[in-house]
């Protein structure tokens, strides 16, 4: 009890400096004048992220980028300053080619960001990026990968085409709207791009192909970490990933030390150290839906599918079990941000998971041929894609059913009804599973009842 207040007393403390330095960044750092002044700035940057959509505000039907950056400098009002300052870029379509390692010129206003952001300030670009040169960025280099991976996609099926980038890099641009709603609707959002599942596969992947080598256990964790880091670097840094992946090589490692079973353990270091490094992701609602539905496949998965009959296949029980067990936790939260039940998620999900790993493992090995040979990239791209497109038709056909969406109640009241239907729905499931089981407890209640009963009789007769 001790050793583990003492813990909690040094994560706390950490988790504190990081947040103080933070802020006293974004307070007394370069861009704090500038911000205050609220003149136009020009600035000379260094791209550091990825160029991602966002929505556009209002009723504007222009679509709007945001990317992450490094100030070089500033000039604002006659002064020039420098010093490194992270920024957040937002502008119009003209920066969704920018890429990691581009320094490049713009002119905007400096905002202050959000509270729990860790960025210095947020740049509203006015004009188009100036292109001044480019330093060498291995995620510069991951940017033309999936660029090139999306067009080597182009002449499959549009619902392959647009899926099969997102389920392997990330890359949703070419997906189309339309599937994406369906996605959406049928609770399969989560794999129109990279999550967890996908580094677990890669990870495993590596790991077996370095056994298959006869190489030592350490050697095959080397070569599986490794190859983890390069999916990382391929598809991004998302907090989901970055979760997955820590967790990750902290199970290779406990592999390799011989400690198995402790995937909790695993779940709350990598939680934790991810925290410690970067405070602002316990605000971040994905990084909280992808530890709840780890938490979940950790806590309730096995108890789940040692329900099911034996007769059933292992494989089968395995596929319901899990997506149910992180759609029970993960669904407060999905009531919260999004108001309604989709009826079908645990059915079409459970359809839709055997398709996942040919998408992921083939998907992956045709990313590097599709920039170095694309003939050779055909077959592996040919049957992911199919499997992809199989993804798409489960979501369109799910979609289209009467029911598919129905509407929940919003706030407070919403995700106490959601967490009460989860507990309902793992008690009959229990129920109907467990008959003898049901039977013996009706029984007993049955017993203790008729006891309780003749024992007040019996009183009354005195």
């Amino acid at each position: 009890m001790a050793a583990t207040l003492a813990l909690a007393c040094v994560v706390g403390a950490a988790i504190a400096v990081h947040c103080a330095v933070t802020a006293a960044k974004q307070e007394h750092g370069p861009l704090a004048s500038a911000i205050e002044s609220g003149n136009g700035v020009v600035a000379h940057l260094l791209i550091t992220g990825i160029p991602a959509k966002a929505p556009a505000p209002g009723k504007s039907t222009e679509d709007r980028w945001t990317v992450d950056a490094r100030l070089i400098d500033a000039t604002y009002s006659g002064a020039k300053v420098r010093g490194e300052a992270d920024v957040v870029v937002v502008g119009d379509h003209r920066w969704q080619n920018v890429q990691a390692g581009d320094r490049v010129r713009t002119t905007g206003s400096l905002k202050d960001v959000r509270t729990g952001q860790p960025e210095a300030a947020l740049l509203s670009a006015a004009s188009a990026p100036v292109f001044m040169g480019t330093d060498f960025d291995v995620r510069g280099v991951a940017g033309d990968l999936r660029k090139q991976f999306v067009k080597a996609s182009g002449w499959l099926p549009p619902d392959a085409a647009g899926l099969l980038p997102g389920m392997v890099t990330g890359d949703t641009s070419a997906l189309p709207e339309s599937l994406g709603i369906d996605m959406k609707t049928t609770g399969m959002t989560h794999l129109t791009a990279v999550s967890g599942a996908n580094c677990s596969l890669v990870l495993g992947g590596f790991v077996l192909l370095a056994r298959r080598f006869r190489l030592s256990r350490p050697l095959a964790a080397a070569c599986g970490s490794g190859g983890l880091l390069a999916f990382v670097v391929l598809v991004g840094p998302d907090p989901s990933v970055l979760r997955a992946a820590v967790m990750g090589c902290v199970g290779v490692t406990a592999l390799v030390g011989g400690l198995r079973g402790r995937a909790l353990t695993f779940l709350c270091l990598a939680s934790s150290t991810l925290l410690i490094l970067d405070p602002s992701l316990a605000s971040d609602v994905g990084f909280l839906l992808s530890v709840l539905a780890t938490l979940g496949i950790v806590l309730l998965a096995s108890r789940i599918g040692s329900w099911i009959p034996t007769p059933v296949p292992r494989w089968l029980a395995a596929g319901v079990a899990v997506p149910l067990s992180a759609q029970l936790l993960c669904g407060p939260v999905i009531a919260a941000l999004q108001p309604q039940f989709t009826l079908y998620s645990l059915v079409a999900n459970v359809v839709a998971g055997p398709l996942v790993a040919p998408v992921t493992i083939l998907g992956t090995i045709a990313v590097p041929l599709s920039a170095v040979a694309p003939w050779l990239a055909v077959l592996p791209l040919a049957i992911a894609g199919h499997c992809a497109g199989a993804v798409a038709a489960v979501a369109r056909f799910f979609a289209g059913l009467p029911g598919a969406a129905l509407p929940w109640a919003e706030g407070p009241a919403g995700v106490i009804a959601m967490v009460i239907f989860s507990v309902v729905t793992v008690t009959v499931a229990w129920m109907m599973l467990h008959p003898t089981g049901l039977l013996r407890l009706v029984m007993a209640l049955h017993g203790e009842v008729v006891m309780r009963l003749e024992r007040r009789a019996s009183r009354r007769g005195r």
